[in-house]
Formats: structure tokens, sequence, C-alpha cells
């Protein structure tokens, strides 16, 4: 059995003790936060306890630990954690900083303890079966790949302010999502970006629509696109064209009933956000922790991938920031 301490018990923390909980091989048998009220209403769901960081440290009882707390706090309580003897699947980004994210992948190699960074969208049954498929040869070589990738609605500018920006927030996903399927980093990238989604994200130093162009160096070329609105919902879609084929990955809709009459045909919209759209690959992303703490299966997304997602995300906000396609190096 996997004892867990959960980091974090905000939004996406409530998510993983949901997960944790519920699964036959993991407990959840603590709970930090700054907001220590907040630990210990979701400790009490779970028969968990609530108490700080050094005491889920310190418990040696405890063998894994989540963190789900602010991303200028990961860095520090990964190596934190492993240096105490525990197994870590932290939330991301890595960092708001590449050299710090380098810096805390050195520290921690060789260490002997298992990190995993929680790009969920990895283990969305879809994209997987949209990489199996193209590892299978398919498709033939795949040659060009499109991310599309619409929030329902932006966040409030308080958070926009403490971010990262787009490209690290948001769109680090997206070039996680290219790196798994393309199965190498981009040699160069171009991005460009504007604020017309909200004018208060512009004048806090951000984007909220934004398009990203990654080229390899055997000459295939990925697109990501962003934005902060999509008045339909949450628009998750993926294309993969190759040399004797295409594979998509199209949009969960919130049920698949549609009508049709002379008038048209109508179908239900997206499912609205990320909570409702992956709480699957949340599932099977802690499945495969679980899997890789307790019966030694590789870590299916490391810190190495952590921190080549977030060089793509520092590169991008240079060029949106320039107007120059920007080389790619770790």
């Amino acid at each position: 059995m996997l004892k867990v301490g959960l980091l974090g018990a905000g939004r996406i923390g409530r998510v993983h003790a949901i997960n944790i909980a519920g699964h036959a091989r993991s407990e959840l048998a603590a709970v930090a936060d700054i907001n220590a009220s907040a630990a210990e209403e979701l400790a009490g769901l779970y028969g968990a306890k609530a108490g700080s960081l050094d005491d889920i440290l310190a418990d040696d009882t405890i063998n894994a630990v989540l963190v789900a707390t602010s991303t200028d706090t990961h860095s520090d309580l990964i190596e934190k954690a492993t240096a105490a003897g525990k197994a870590v699947l932290c939330e991301k980004p890595v960092d708001l900083s590449l050299e710090r994210a380098k810096l805390c992948l050195e520290r921690t190699s060789g260490n002997g303890q298992p990190v995993m960074i929680g790009f969920n969208r990895r283990f969305d049954p879809n994209f997987a079966a949209v990489k199996a498929a193209s590892l299978a040869g398919e498709i033939g070589k795949a040659e060009l790949l499109s991310i599309t990738s619409f929030d329902p609605a932006p966040p409030p500018v308080s958070y926009v302010k403490v971010s990262g920006g787009l490209f690290r927030d948001m769109m680090i996903h997206d070039f996680d999502m290219a790196n798994f399927i393309m199965g190498d980093l981009p040699t160069s990238v171009h991005a460009v970006g504007s604020s017309i989604v909200n004018p208060e994200i512009g004048a806090a130093g951000d984007v909220d629509t934004a398009v990203v162009t990654l080229r390899y160096a055997d000459g295939r070329i990925a697109v990501i696109k962003n934005s902060r609105r999509a008045a339909y919902g949450y628009d998750q879609r993926l294309e993969l064209l190759g040399s004797e084929g295409l594979l998509s990955a199209n949009n969960v809709m919130m049920n698949t009933v549609s009508k049709s009459t002379n008038a048209g045909v109508v179908s239900a919209k997206p499912e609205f956000f990320f909570l409702e759209r992956y709480m699957r690959a949340y599932v099977a992303e802690w499945d495969a922790f679980v899997a890789a703490v307790l019966d030694g299966a590789n870590i299916p997304v490391t810190l190495a991938d952590g921190v080549a997602a977030l060089a793509l995300a520092e590169a991008a906000t240079q060029s949106a920031k320039t107007g120059e396609t920007v080389e790619v190096s770790l």
C-alpha cells in the first residue's frame, strides 16, 4: 500500500485526493497546505491527518508525496521530498524558471527516488491511442502535428500575474504533448501572441491568444494554437498527418445525442472544462505513478520531460516578445 502525503488542498489537490483515496493500492495519509483550515477539511473527508510539510517529510510511514502547490514552490518541494526518501508526483510545470528546473533535475538525479511530472494529458485515452497508432506505423511517417487547446474563459487577472504567462502555464501542456507525440524535441520555436480576449491580460504583460510553430531536425512541423476563450466550451483536439494517413482525436462531448432535421444537425457542446474533460486521465496518471513506485514500472513522464516542456515554453515566450525564431537547447 502506497501511503501518500498531499501538499496542497486547493482545486487540483482535491482532484488528486479523490484518486489517491479511491485507488486500491494507495492511501491518503496526510494533507498539508498554507491554509491550515483547507488542509483540515480535505484531510477530514478521507480520514487523513492534517499537518505541516515538515510533519509529512519526517513521517517514515509516508513513502510518496504529491505536490499540488503553487508553481514557485515545486522545485524546492521536489528536492526536499526526495531528500527525505519520498517518491514524488508533482503538478506541472517544474518551475517558472528553466534554470531552476535544470538545477532541480541535477540535484535529484541519481538519488534513487522516482519523480513524475503531472502532464495528465498523456494519459487521456484518445491522445494515448493516437500515440500508440503512430508508433505502430499506422499512418507511415508522422510529418505534421496540429494541437488545438482553447479554454472556455480566461482566468482572473490576479492569477495571470503569478502564472508565469500563457506559454508556461497553459501551452506547456501542449509542448509536452508535442514532445510525447513526435517523440523528439524540436530544433526551433516561433511564437506569436496577442491580448484580444481581455485587455487587462495584456496590461499584466501576458497574452491570451497564441500560435506556435515547432520545427524538427528532420523537417517535421508541429503547430499549437491556444486561446483563453472558446464560448462553446473546452476545445481539445489533435491531428497527426503522416505519409500514409491521418490520425485525429476530437473533442469529448457532453453527450452523444444529435438531432437531425431539415434545419440542420445539432449536437452537444464539448465538456466544459478540464475537470470534466480529463478526469479519466487523472485516474490513469495516478495508477501509472502507483505502478512505478510499488512495482518498479518506468516513470512515464520524467522530471527531464518536465524540463524539456519548460524549455519550449521559455523559447516561445522569448519568440513572442522579440518576433524572432528561437533555437532550442537544453
